[in-house]
């Protein structure tokens, strides 16, 4: 199954048997409190970096997210739109828990966006799944519900089922724009939980058939040295059917890591670009020395 996503001028297909799709999570002001304080003075400057650097790391996509506190994210939301759109041609993954913000940045953008995210609590879908359907996104859709995020590989299943059949059965959005996040959950609070989520994601892929993502990043939450884990995780994850991930587009490591494992499960024909980015690095590494000694 493909879901293609599109700005006014590219579009990215994510698919099982396409190169794994890299969304760069940079744009969010959790946890960066020099950000925070710009976007409360309207200052989208830090935006235009984030943008040059993920892209530059090989970034196939871009999470938008404006939410934080004393920050009026509805008219954020729409500007870091307009503006991302201005600098690149990658298509976005618009994010928000608040409606109203989700819907200005729709109605910013040009193209078929992905929309973050809509769960399985009722009132969250009654508000989300119109806003897609009206401006043609697609949508990331998490498996839990009012109670919790549940640890069991297979209730996470049955909730995606759920969720799945009511996006296309009552709203009339078709199966291949359902993207399931069946959620990452940080390995330093339970060992156990990454093959858990590897679990959910086999289950996911193989019984619903639709394209999987996560915030990769959570899987590390509180462990020290997260990009080697993020690293060796995300291999993992693709090898049981993850086909897209948020996560942080500015770490050669990590994304080394899912290049080679493209390549190790065929979807990099003839290791092409495997062999391109090595090149790529050999000449700027060239370049770098030949700069140093004039």
């Amino acid at each position: 199954m493909h879901t293609v996503l599109s700005s006014a001028r590219a579009s990215v297909t994510i698919g099982p048997d396409q190169p794994f799709c890299i969304i760069g999570e940079r744009i969010n002001p959790t946890g960066r409190k020099k950000f925070q304080e710009q976007l409360r003075v309207e200052d989208l400057s830090a935006v235009e970096i984030d943008v040059a650097q993920q892209i530059a790391g090989g970034a196939m996509m871009l999470d938008v997210n404006m939410g934080a506190p004393l920050i009026d994210e509805v008219k954020l939301l729409g500007d870091a739109v307009r503006l991302v759109q201005s600098l690149t041609d990658v298509p976005l993954c618009i994010d928000s828990s608040i409606v109203e913000a989700l819907e200005s940045g729709l109605a910013a953008y040009e193209g078929k966006a992905l929309v973050n995210s809509v769960t399985m609590e009722r009132e969250r879908i009654e508000l989300i799944l119109p806003l897609v359907k009206r401006y043609g996104a697609a949508v990331i859709a998490l498996p839990n519900d009012e109670e919790a995020i549940p640890e069991d590989p297979h209730r996470r299943l049955e909730l995606a089922k759920q969720l799945v059949g009511i996006a296309t059965d009552e709203y009339g959005i078709p199966i291949e724009d359902i993207v399931v996040d069946p959620l990452a959950m940080p390995i330093g609070a339970d060992h156990t939980l990454a093959m858990k989520t590897m679990e959910a994601i086999h289950l996911i892929s193989t019984e619903i058939g639709v394209n999987t993502t996560l915030g990769a990043s959570n899987v590390s939450f509180g462990m020290p040295d997260r990009h080697t884990l993020n690293a060796v995780f995300l291999p993992m994850a693709m090898k049981a059917g993850l086909t897209s991930a948020i996560m942080d587009a500015r770490s050669p490591q990590i994304v080394t890591a899912v290049k080679g494992a493209d390549l190790m499960m065929g979807n990099d024909e003839w290791g092409a670009t495997w062999i391109a980015a090595h090149r790529a690095k050999q000449a700027a590494a060239q370049a770098a020395e030949a700069a140093a000694q004039a």
